[in-house]
């Protein structure tokens, strides 16, 4: 049985007790809501634990001795995956969604760039990939809005999911935010399609990292989307634990 088969075997199961109360499902959208914003700002070098991403998103209270940038990119993160849930039955995913994403994660950190596509050409650090230059962007960004309304029916979800955030994160059309950005991306797709979360703690970081780095090098996404079908995964398995939620055995 291949990674994808499982993923939709467990995915049956928790569909089997769905619909969820509002209660919980409440509990599990705000559950994620603090999981998902601290390790996809984690994965970038923030400096907040869980915890104190927990505390500052439910109770505002910041953190003495961190950087007060850290605390911005915390609550900028939690709006834009709030915008996510508001995208749940869309089943579509725009450029002025991505730019709206992004507005909303980076407008406390510089006003003036949130959702605006980059002017300037970017280096990324650890990776020798050459990203596009500024003026190839709108079109990119077009084209990448076009591929994901064509293609989605043709792959199966998880896998669509990994190559929308694999053909965004390769343009990378924002000055900053764009891994943040590429994992709401993923996860919106996900969620539209009826699927859990993929969450990447930061322990994870260097496998991550490095299937992004084989498709941009290589073209091969086959270790990417591989490794979001796991993360997926793990998200089940931890949803049926909290939930006393049976899985079959395969």
């Amino acid at each position: 049985m291949s990674i994808y088969e499982r993923v939709d075997a467990y995915k049956a199961a928790i569909d089997a007790v769905r619909p969820f109360e509002d209660e919980t499902l409440n509990q599990l959208r705000e559950y994620y809501r603090i999981g998902l914003t601290y390790t996809s700002n984690a994965l970038e070098g923030n400096s907040l634990t869980e915890v104190e991403t927990k505390v500052l998103l439910e109770d505002g209270l910041t953190v003495g001795g961190k950087p007060l940038r850290d605390a911005f990119e915390a609550v900028g993160h939690a709006a834009a995956y709030d915008y996510m849930f508001g995208l749940l039955r869309e089943r579509s995913i725009t450029a002025e969604d991505i730019k709206t994403l992004h507005r909303l994660f980076y407008r406390q950190i510089d006003e003036h760039r949130a959702g605006l596509w980059r002017d300037v050409s970017v280096i990324v650090t650890g990776s020798s990939y050459e990203f596009p230059a500024p003026e190839q962007l709108e079109q990119l960004m077009s084209g990448l809005e076009e591929w994901a309304r064509v293609e989605r029916d043709n792959l199966h979800p998880v896998k669509f999911a990994a190559l929308l955030h694999l053909k965004f994160v390769t343009i990378h059309p924002f000055i900053d935010g764009n891994g943040r950005v590429a994992r709401l991306l993923l996860n919106t797709a996900l969620i539209q399609d009826g699927y859990l979360l993929a969450v990447v703690p930061p322990i994870l970081r260097p496998e991550y990292l490095s299937t992004i780095r084989i498709y941009q090098q290589r073209g091969d996404a086959a270790p990417f989307c591989d490794f979001i079908a796991e993360r997926v995964l793990e998200s089940v398995k931890e949803i049926a634990r909290l939930l006393h939620i049976p899985l079959p055995k395969v």
